[in-house]
């Protein structure tokens, strides 16, 4: 048996949502900018419908949601769009825990001479606020920081931080993809500028995104992909109408199901963690288990090769780190203070919608086999009983 616990990398599309988009290729198959007929209108208020369903589900109005090919071009326009428009500001506040689409997009940014400040966290994963107001400066024009973080699972103090980057004028923008679905997301309450989402993540499908763009804040966005104006000029080109309708069902989904499905994954979740600590030992959490959405599981163990440990749990899809970057050490584990070997040791539990009890007990039962395994033959581990003799 095969068990998926890898829903931070991606999700299944929803058989509710695949029904959505099914008519989206055959029957309403229109350009949603075709304005002198009714196949344009018709592929418009499929578009319409899913920007409102998007926007419901984050406590925004609809005009404020920009369609993307994904959570890496909203983080793009975000980060890209402020600073081309930034006359007399050319500095941005991050973390260095953050995604490597937030990250690469502010290097690029250095390399045309802006300053990025990339803050530390403490070994909990969340971020000092003292800091966070310490590292701004009068030419700071974007802090960007995750709402919950896709390796670690914690939730950061985002209101906090974007009252921060307010007092100092600055725009406050968030990779608040991880957090849709999974937790509550009102970007009033949370005082953001800026928010990415991606469709892949909350049970839709790959290949589609939105930027939540505050009402006033487009006037200090430049777009990056320019065509014919769709999107309120801030993203060119024909728009994925079976996409965005996948996208704006799952968000409708999430809506009313969200409560109970995050009741249910916190229960396994902590089932899994206490298998895992009187089956294996050895093991410790990796960040904050509070505030920490309630799907994640980081986990590292004691006495085990990194590699070793992943090829040998070849009945459970999880992972070491993100998606893009799971042949190397991570960069969060190592910014929480972890050492290269022990940051390789860990594991990644995303569990979701489909996971069963059964599934999360059987999971417990064969890491804790491959590890017993691998403390039993691992030369290290040899070598520290020998000199304990």
């Amino acid at each position: 048996m095969s068990i998926y616990l890898d829903h931070h990398a991606t999700t299944p599309v929803d058989p509710r949502v695949l029904a959505v988009m099914l008519p989206c290729f055959t029957e309403t198959f229109g350009n949603p900018s075709s304005r002198t007929h009714r196949f344009g209108w018709d592929a418009r208020d499929v578009v319409e419908r899913g920007r409102k369903q998007v926007a419901t589900l984050i406590g925004a109005a609809a005009r404020d949601v920009i369609f993307t090919s994904g959570a890496t071009e909203a983080n793009a326009l975000a980060i890209d769009g402020v600073a081309q428009a930034a006359l007399d500001r050319r500095h941005i506040v991050t973390l260095i825990t953050e995604h490597k689409a937030v990250l690469d997009a502010c290097r690029a940014l250095e390399e045309r001479g802006w300053q990025v400040t990339y803050l530390p966290v403490r070994r909990d994963g969340l971020v000092d606020i003292d800091e966070m107001a310490r590292a701004m400066r009068p030419d700071t024009a974007l802090v960007s920081v995750m709402l919950a973080h896709n390796e670690i699972g914690v939730i950061q103090p985002i209101a906090e931080i974007a009252r921060v980057a307010h007092a100092h004028g600055a725009l406050m923008h968030t990779d608040a993809v991880q957090a849709l679905g999974k937790i509550p997301v009102d970007v009033t309450t949370l005082g953001v500028d800026l928010a990415s989402f991606s469709a892949h993540k909350v049970y839709g499908p790959k290949g589609v995104g939105a930027l939540y763009v505050r009402k006033g804040v487009e006037t200090r966005l430049r777009p990056l992909v320019r065509g014919g104006g769709q999107e309120r000029g801030l993203r060119g080109g024909t728009l994925n109408v079976p996409g965005i309708a996948g996208l704006g069902e799952a968000c409708r989904i999430a809506r009313t199901e969200m409560d109970a499905d995050a009741r249910r994954l916190r229960d396994l979740r902590d089932r899994l963690w206490h298998a895992l600590e009187t089956q294996v030992g050895g093991v410790t959490t990796n960040g904050a288990m509070e505030p920490r959405l309630p799907n994640n599981l980081n986990v590292s163990f004691d006495g085990v090769d990194g590699e070793a440990l992943l090829l040998g749990l070849t009945d459970i899809a999880v992972s070491s780190g993100a998606a893009c970057t799971s042949t190397q050490p991570s960069h969060v584990l190592t910014a929480l203070g972890l050492d290269t070997n022990r940051a390789l040791a860990s594991l990644r539990f995303g569990l979701g919608r489909g996971t069963t009890t059964e599934e999360i007990d059987a999971a417990a039962a064969h890491v804790a086999a491959v590890v017993s395994h691998l403390r039993r033959t691992s030369p290290r581990t040899a070598h520290a009983a020998a000199m304990s003799a």
